[in-house]
């Protein structure tokens, strides 16, 4: 019941409002037009505002993480760039630059646009072309900045390729020594079975004049039995000496003869056990130089690595140039003349009810 009774007050009063509106209504027409009519040539003469604005990508370069992967990295974040330039942080610059005073420099307006890293600055301004030098002079100043940044990691980058190439060097140096040592070991090798072939070939010779000496011993052996055995006192005595004597020669001769084959072998043994260490040697050198060739590979590919990472690098760049609006921005008439009519309508219409209401309490009193 009493939420009906408050939908009658409101109806009632609603009905009473549009009677007021009503039987005035020239009051309030006739203002809400004159100030609507006031807020477009206000709007017609104000001087035209034209909106410049630019995209910018701040410079970037990649970085390597602990596994080895590369990772792009801006040099400032868009956001931080975006903070900054709204709070003003170069407008001094811009203005010293160009000769703006601070008191009429304009604001120059910045937004990361969303989902990218790119950066989006504007300047409304009444000459286009001012606030293409505006734009202009901010992208020159940001592209200083970041790409200073930017050099440092190049010379980092290059610091690095120059070391690179240095050890590179050093290790063709190294493999060149390997080699060398290598061929200079692959000599000696040979020489010493030339000198095995050699010494071989002497203790053959010994072995066979050791034969023929065996044998001389041997016959010796025979014609002295036969000469005892014949029983000639006299050619015995002297034939027993001469073979005597004949057979200690020869048997001292063998025994200069096996002296002779013992050192050489010797001789064998050592050359043999010498081949052996300068083939292992041989081995060792090989792994040596595959190691170096390994690490070599590794440095070329350091490089290789250094120079792409290098040519990804990014300075800061103009995605959009400045470029002005196709109309101007401001004044906007249509909106400025309904707004003034709007401010028309509720000053008339206020003022009515004001007087409405002034005259009802005077008829009470």
């Amino acid at each position: 019941m009493r939420q009906q009774e408050e939908m009658e007050l409101e109806n009632i009063d609603l009905m009473e409002y549009v009677n007021i509106a009503w039987r005035h209504r020239w009051q309030i027409i006739i203002p809400t037009v004159v100030l609507a009519v006031l807020a477009g040539i206000v709007s017609f003469l104000l001087p035209k505002v034209w909106e410049v604005d630019a995209i910018i990508i701040p410079s970037k370069f990649l970085t390597q993480n602990q596994q080895g992967e590369f990772k792009q990295v801006l040099v400032v974040e868009p956001k931080q760039i975006a903070g900054q330039i709204s709070q003003g942080s170069y407008n001094s610059l811009i203005g010293a630059e160009l000769n703006i005073e601070d008191r009429i420099f304009p604001k120059i307006n910045a937004e990361n646009l969303r989902d990218t890293n790119l950066v989006r600055v504007s300047v409304r301004e009444k000459d286009p072309q001012k606030g293409k030098q505006i734009l202009l002079a901010l992208f020159n100043h940001l592209k200083s900045d970041f790409d200073r940044k930017i050099d440092v990691e190049i010379n980092n980058i290059n610091n690095q390729i120059e070391q690179t190439k240095n050890r590179i060097l050093d290790l063709e140096l190294g493999i060149e020594s390997q080699n060398i040592e290598k061929e200079t070991t692959k000599r000696e090798i040979e020489a010493e079975k030339n000198k095995l072939v050699i010494v071989e070939k002497r203790i053959s010779d010994v072995q066979e004049e050791m034969k023929s000496v065996k044998t001389r011993v041997a016959e010796l052996d025979d014609l002295q039995r036969k000469t005892l055995s014949e029983k000639r006192e006299g050619a015995e005595t002297l034939g027993l000496l001469l073979y005597s004597n004949e057979v200690q020669q020869n048997l001292r001769y063998m025994n200069s003869l096996e002296d002779k084959i013992s050192i050489d072998r010797e001789n064998i043994e050592n050359l043999t056990f010498s081949i052996k260490s300068k083939e292992q040697h041989l081995l060792q050198i090989d792994n040596q130089i595959s190691q170096i060739k390994n690490t070599l590979n590794d440095a070329k590919n350091e490089i290789t690595l250094f120079e792409q990472k290098k040519n990804r690098i990014d300075y800061t760049q103009l995605i959009k140039g400045p470029t002005p609006s196709f109309s101007p921005v401001a004044p906007k008439k249509k909106q400025n003349i309904l707004i003034g009519g709007f401010i028309g309508f509720c000053l008339s219409f206020g003022i009515i009810l004001f007087r409405d209401n002034l005259g009802k309490r005077k008829k009470k009193d």
